[in-house]
């Protein structure tokens, strides 16, 4: 092992690891440490000032499920846009699970919503299935607030596919856009724009979310 995935197993725990693996069936049960994310994100905090980050986050693809989540929380510190940008777009291609890509949440994306648009469009389109996830929930985070456009909803009705974590993280999106943008996130649902599957799962969610009022809730248990 390396001096980091040494570092890693120290902090690991056996159980944590077993819960972790039970929870993300798309990596190999031997390939979790047990770190939990608190541990982690201390760690991130402290590995970034040193000289051994950069060959890190260069070293790709990694062994351990921990070092990847690593990968992301150290990414999603960079202040910098146009080097996070470059950095997510080297990691994205090794993103094979849903924990990963979600932990994925750059905070200088924040400041930069024409371009970072830019990029959720081409990443909707991905073949990759955890780049395609990683571009909805993009989508998601910045773009259903102030900088909503109805035409943005387009995006992630365009991005669905077959892949079950893809089409999760749409249904998600839809039940957000439900929540913050009613008006125009509905007729994809009455004028049954989405797969059958997507439309079910994203009224689950839409009715289970705190964020709806019963009655909305009502209109689309009737759908």
């Amino acid at each position: 092992m390396t001096n980091l995935q040494t570092d890693l197993a120290a902090h690991g725990e056996k159980d944590y690891a077993a819960f972790s693996a039970r929870l993300i069936p798309t990596v190999a049960p031997k390939l979790f440490l047990g770190v939990r994310v608190p541990v982690l994100r201390k760690l991130a905090a402290e590995f970034e000032k040193t000289d051994a980050c950069t060959p890190f986050l260069s070293a790709l693809p990694h062994t351990y499920y921990e070092e990847n989540l690593l990968h992301a929380i150290l990414l999603s510190r960079i202040k910098t846009f146009d080097a996070c940008l470059a950095a997510v777009d080297a990691f994205l291609p090794y993103v094979d699970n849903w924990a990963v890509c979600d932990s994925l949440r750059p905070r200088v994306f924040a400041k930069h919503k024409a371009d970072l648009l830019r990029s959720v469009r081409r990443w909707a389109k991905s073949d990759a299935p955890y780049t395609r996830r990683f571009g909805i929930e993009m989508l998601m985070t910045h773009f259903l607030d102030d900088d909503f456009s109805p035409d943005l909803i387009d995006i992630a009705a365009c991005a669905a596919c077959d892949e079950y974590y893809v089409g999760m993280m749409i249904a998600w999106y839809f039940a957000t856009a439900l929540a913050k943008q009613w008006d125009a996130a509905l007729p994809y649902l009455k004028d049954r724009r989405l797969p059958p599957w997507i439309f079910a799962k994203t009224v689950q969610k839409a009715c289970e979310s705190f964020r709806i009022p019963p009655a909305q809730k009502a209109l689309l248990r009737g759908l």
